[in-house]
C-alpha cells in the first residue's frame, strides 16, 4: 500500500510525525509533499530537523496559501506515484487542495481531524473542514464528538475514532523538550497571534493595546505575517511584551509547559495548553476544540472587542477534575490500522 501525505504548515509537520513512524510500523510506504504554504525557515525547516521527518519527496515551494495554486502540482504528483491513499491533516488550505486533487484524480481522500466544527463560516478553515469531510473516503476522527457530527452531516465516508495525533506528538516529545533549562524563569503568559482576521491592522491594534494594558509579562513568539503587520502600522509593543522569533516545535513546547497562561488564535495550542494543564484564553468567537472550553479550561475573549482580556487571564484556572480529552496517544498506530483496513 502506498499513501501520498499532504503536508504545507507548522501544525501538519507536527502531526505528520508520529503518522510516518506508524505507517512505516506497519509496513505502508508513504510518499511526503509539502506544499509550500508555510516556507520561512522558522515555520517550515526547523521542524523537519527537531522532528527528524524525512525529507518530503515533493516539495512544490509555492510560497502561498493559495489552494488553486496548489492543486495541480499536486495532481502531478498523484499521477506520477499513483497511491492508494492521499492523506491531508486539519483544516488548512494545503488540506483542501491535496482533497480536491485527489478527488479529480479518483484517488481516495483520508482526513485526520475529521468532524470538527467551530459554527463560525466567517473562518475559511470552517469551509475547508466541511468541504474536505464531505469529499473523504475516511474520516479519522479526534474524539466522539466529532463522529456525531459527522453522522449528523451524513457524510458518505467511513468514520474512525482514532484520537489526536498531536497528542502523540506531545508524548513523544515533551519528555526531550523538557531536557534543558527553560527559555524564562520568572512568571509569564505566552502570546500567539497568527490568524488572517487578527492580523488585520485594526484588529491587530487592538488586541496589542489591551494585551499591554494588562500588564501581564507575555514571550510572544511573532509569526512572520503578523510581525510585517506590526512593523507597517507602528504598532508597538509595551516592555511587558516580549517579541521573539517564531521558536521550532520543542522549544515551544518547553515555553508553553514553563507558561502561567497561554493566550493564542491557534487551535493546536488550545489542545497543548489543556494536555500541560495550563489555562487558556482563545482571541476568537468560537473554536473547534469545544470541549476545552466546557470543562473550563479555555476561555473566550472575542478579539473584535478584546476588553474582558484582563479579566479572563485573572479568573483563569485549569480544572482540578479535568477529563481526558482528544486521545490517549495512540492515535497514529489507529491512523495507519485503519487506512490498513480499508485499503
Amino acid at each position: 500500500m502506498k499513501v501520498l501525505s499532504v503536508v504545507g504548515n507548522r501544525p501538519q509537520f507536527i502531526k505528520s510525525g508520529p503518522v510516518t513512524a506508524a505507517l512505516r510500523e506497519a509496513g505502508i510506504k508513504e510518499v511526503g509533499l509539502h506544499t509550500g504554504q508555510h516556507w520561512d525557515r522558522g515555520l517550515s525547516d526547523v521542524f523537519y530537523e527537531e522532528l527528524r521527518l524525512p525529507e518530503p519527496r515533493y516539495r512544490l515551494d509555492l510560497h502561498t496559501a493559495d489552494a488553486s495554486a496548489m492543486r495541480p502540482r499536486i495532481a502531478e504528483a498523484l499521477a506520477r506515484e499513483q497511491p492508494d491513499w492521499t492523506l491531508v491533516f486539519g483544516d488548512t488550505n494545503s488540506t483542501l487542495a491535496g482533497a480536491e486533487a485527489a478527488g479529480d484524480a479518483g484517488v481516495p481522500v483520508a482526513h485526520v481531524e475529521a468532524g470538527l466544527r467551530s459554527g463560525d463560516l466567517s473562518m475559511p478553515e470552517e469551509h475547508n473542514r466541511i468541504a474536505v469531510d464531505a469529499a473523504a473516503a475516511l474520516l479519522l476522527c479526534p474524539d466522539e464528538r466529532s463522529r456525531d457530527t459527522l453522522l449528523g452531516e451524513g457524510v458518505p465516508g467511513r468514520i474512525d475514532v482514532v484520537g489526536d495525533v498531536m497528542r502523540d506528538a506531545l508524548d513523544l516529545f515533551l519528555p526531550i523538550a523538557t531536557r534543558t533549562p527553560p527559555l524564562y524563569s520568572k512568571p509569564y503568559a505566552v502570546l500567539t497571534l497568527h490568524r488572517a482576521a487578527n492580523t488585520e491592522p485594526d484588529r491587530l491594534r487592538r488586541i496589542v493595546s489591551e494585551v499591554n494594558a494588562t500588564g501581564w509579562t507575555f514571550v510572544f513568539p511573532v509569526h512572520p505575517r503578523t510581525q510585517r503587520v506590526l512593523d507597517e502600522h507602528a504598532i508597538r509593543p509595551a516592555p511587558t511584551l516580549q517579541t521573539i522569533p517564531p521558536l521550532g516545535y520543542l522549544e515551544m513546547l518547553s515555553l508553553v509547559a514553563g507558561a502561567s497562561r497561554v493566550v493564542t488564535d491557534s487551535g493546536g495550542l488550545q489542545k497543548e495548553a489543556y494536555w500541560l494543564g495550563i489555562p487558556c484564553i482563545t482571541l476568537r468567537p468560537s473554536t473547534e476544540w469545544v470541549d476545552t472550553v466546557r470543562v473550563g479550561a479555555n476561555t473566550l475573549v472575542d478579539p473584535e472587542d478584546p476588553h474582558e482580556l484582563g479579566s479572563a487571564l485573572a479568573k483563569a484556572e485549569f480544572p482540578a477534575d479535568a477529563r481526558q480529552l482528544y486521545g490517549d496517544g495512540h492515535a497514529a498506530e489507529r491512523v495507519a490500522a485503519s487506512l490498513a483496513a480499508h485499503g
